[in-house]
Parts: structure tokens; C-alpha cells; sequence
């Protein structure tokens, strides 16, 4: 009975156990949002890319990125 109670309490999945659980499982709720909010970030990209009507500037910026076309009056400004 000695051993069953104490590996309860200092087992992997005892009591003392509990404080690092709460801790994964705050991290792992960080990294969920933050998924999330990438999540509905390329939803609303996709969306905007849809063939059957797509946003004319998303589809302009997606062509410029690509193909590294401008205009030969454009002004390009590098953000990285």
C-alpha cells in the first residue's frame, strides 16, 4: 500500500506532476492561438484568391512577389 501511495503522489502522472502539466499545458494553448490566428490568416488569403472573384490587388501583389515585375515609373521600397 506504501508503494501505491507514494507513486501516486511522486509518480509521472502523481500530484507533484500536476504543476508541470498546467505548465505544458499553457504553452501548448499559446502555441494553439498562435496557430489559430496564422490559421485564419491564410483563410482570409485564400479567400481573397478565390478564381471565381478574386481581389485584383491580392492577385497584383501575388504577381509582382513572384515574377519581380514593376512598372518602370514604380518606386520600390524594401521592408526586409
Amino acid at each position: 500500500m506504501l508503494f501505491f501511495g507514494a507513486y501516486a503522489i511522486l509518480g509521472p502522472n502523481g500530484v507533484l506532476a500536476l504543476g508541470d502539466y498546467k505548465r505544458q499545458l499553457a504553452a501548448r494553448e499559446r502555441q494553439f492561438s498562435a496557430l489559430d490566428a496564422r490559421r485564419e490568416m491564410l483563410r482570409n488569403r485564400v479567400a481573397l484568391l478565390d478564381p471565381r472573384h478574386a481581389n485584383p490587388d491580392m492577385v497584383d501583389e501575388l504577381v509582382r512577389k513572384e515574377l519581380n515585375v514593376a512598372h518602370p515609373d514604380e518606386v520600390i521600397v524594401p521592408l526586409k
